[in-house]
């Protein structure tokens, strides 16, 4: 089913969605099964809070399966697999996934709550498009040649290079807040560079990864090259990390679990890779353009409901421009829609669950009880998860508020004046993901930019990511880098050959 305009209301379900919440499956190898005890649990609908679909249980049985079936597939056909004909394969499901595209657009703003235009653009479109980009790479993985210096025994030569090679098998986990994108951001270059994977998504969020498995299969892909497990995280994703077939551990959610995955990698010597969280900082200069104030708020702050892992959430403006920005950005967050995500109108959507709608309103509450000034005071609808955005002013740097990723409609504005003021608030966080600067100021964007403690420092824009540009964090927001020519190394070895001749 062709992808609709990304304006397009829903006013019904497409048949080929609600078949398959009727009864959705793990793949393992190329069988669509339940869980082998049987389980099954609940997903939920953001926008009304009632049951969408039942779900397999997975556990460690499964993923047991799920590894092997991934092994068999990694020492036979796929290792044997032209380059070529891998980016072929991986072109064939970019393709199948704008065939497919409303069906999957549909599924995740049922699944997530989010916005149907969010989900045609970037869970749908955004996904092909990076498929593609990094199908590209697949013919592209080269070593290199090495000039030796060694001089025994004597009369002997000797030529040496490199050889990279795939790491094997990969266990992908994915967080609740992009779920398709997400799973193709590790599916994808994995693919390329010749793994094979086993995908655990977010326990509330499964659905799109599960359909993207069946277009695996249907693109043509080996049975076991990708095999999807749903479950809890302490019963499905805790084995799957500790399982002793994974080779590489890829993981995007919060620094919590990230932690403990990085303790466990380590102890069995596993490569890994963590996104995690992130409490962005906006730094907006007096001489700023006062023109992308709205953009600033919208997509910097508010973008998915501000469940975005580099959503601006701490601004910081230089007095005189603070009343000003304060109003506009103000009058910005009055003036969002709230509602369901099937009205692509609506720009402010449920959260993802009932828990992390309790949760996002614990933190507003703390904040006001420590001292912070609420300047919204809006309502949301009562049935579902959603949270009415806030916008908060009078914010010490040490209040919750200002230290503790939210990930939801919540922005503190905070005056400076002192520039070197600002950029201190700026990394007095623990995190480290993104940032921005707004200023008209070459000398201030040169002088400034080296000193923010970030993974992606945005000047004059904030959250717009790129398929070429690296993007991870630094402090306790995560090891590595996705995106670009060096995503594929998370997922290659460096071998050296040393061959002596006489």
């Amino acid at each position: 089913m062709k992808i609709s305009p990304p304006d397009a209301l829903v006013s019904a379900i497409a048949p080929a969605v609600a078949d398959f919440l009727k009864a959705p499956k793990m793949l393992i190898g190329r069988d669509q099964v339940a869980a082998a005890k049987g389980a099954t649990y609940p997903v939920y609908n953001p926008a009304t809070g009632l049951e969408l679909a039942q779900v397999p249980a997975g556990t460690a049985e499964d993923v047991d399966l799920a590894v092997r079936a991934a092994q068999a597939a990694f020492t036979g056909p796929w290792s044997q697999m032209l380059p070529v004909t891998r980016q072929n394969l991986m072109l064939k499901l970019a393709q199948l996934i704008e065939d497919n595209g409303e069906e999957l657009a549909q599924l995740e703003t049922l699944n997530n709550g989010k916005s149907i235009m969010l989900s045609r653009l970037v869970e749908v479109q955004s996904s092909a498009e990076y498929i593609r980009y990094m199908a590209g790479w697949a013919t592209k993985i080269q070593g290199s040649t090495l000039d030796v210096s060694i001089a025994i025994p004597p009369g002997m030569q000797y030529q040496a290079y490199t050889r990279k090679e795939a790491v094997g098998v990969v266990a992908a986990i994915t967080p609740w807040n992009f779920p398709l994108n997400m799973a193709v951001w590790k599916i994808a270059p994995a693919l390329a560079a010749g793994c094979t994977v086993v995908l655990k998504p977010a326990e509330e969020t499964p659905l799109t990864s599960m359909r993207l498995a069946q277009l695996c299969l249907e693109a043509g892909f080996p049975e076991g090259v990708v095999n999807v497990i749903t479950g809890m995280g302490e019963d499905a994703g805790a084995p799957l990390v500790a399982h002793p077939g994974i080779a590489k551990i890829t993981f995007t959610g919060s620094t919590e679990t990230g932690k403990l995955i990085g303790v466990q990698a380590m102890k069995d010597m596993k490569r890994v890779t963590l996104e995690l969280g992130g409490k962005a900082p906006m730094v907006m200069f007096d001489d700023m353009d006062l023109d992308l104030l709205g953009a600033a708020a919208g997509i910097g702050a508010f973008f998915n409901s501000g469940q975005t892992c580099c959503a601006g959430t701490r601004i910081y403006a230089q007095k005189g421009i603070y009343e000003k920005a304060l109003e506009v950005i103000a009058n910005v967050t009055r003036s969002l829609p709230i509602g369901p995500g099937l009205n692509p109108g609506n720009q402010i959507n449920p959260v993802v669950s009932a828990r992390h709608q309790a949760h996002v309103k614990a933190c507003i509450a703390r904040g006001i009880e420590q001292g912070a000034k609420p300047v919204i005071g809006g309502s949301a609808p009562e049935a579902g998860f959603y949270v009415a955005p806030e916008l908060f002013t009078d914010v010490r740097q040490d209040m919750g508020l200002m230290q503790e990723e939210i990930f939801g409609p919540v922005v503190t504005m905070t005056p400076f004046d002192d520039p070197e003021d600002a950029i201190r608030m700026a990394n007095d966080t623990r995190y480290g993901l993104g940032a921005s600067i707004w200023t008209s100021d070459l000398n201030k964007m040169m002088r400034y930019v080296p000193r923010i403690q970030a993974g992606t420092v945005w000047v004059n824009s904030h959250n717009i990511p790129d398929q070429n540009m690296p993007f991870g964090g630094v402090k306790q927001s995560g090891i590595g880098r996705e995106h670009g020519a060096g995503a594929l190394d998370n997922y290659l070895e460096t071998k050296s050959v040393c061959i002596a001749y006489r």
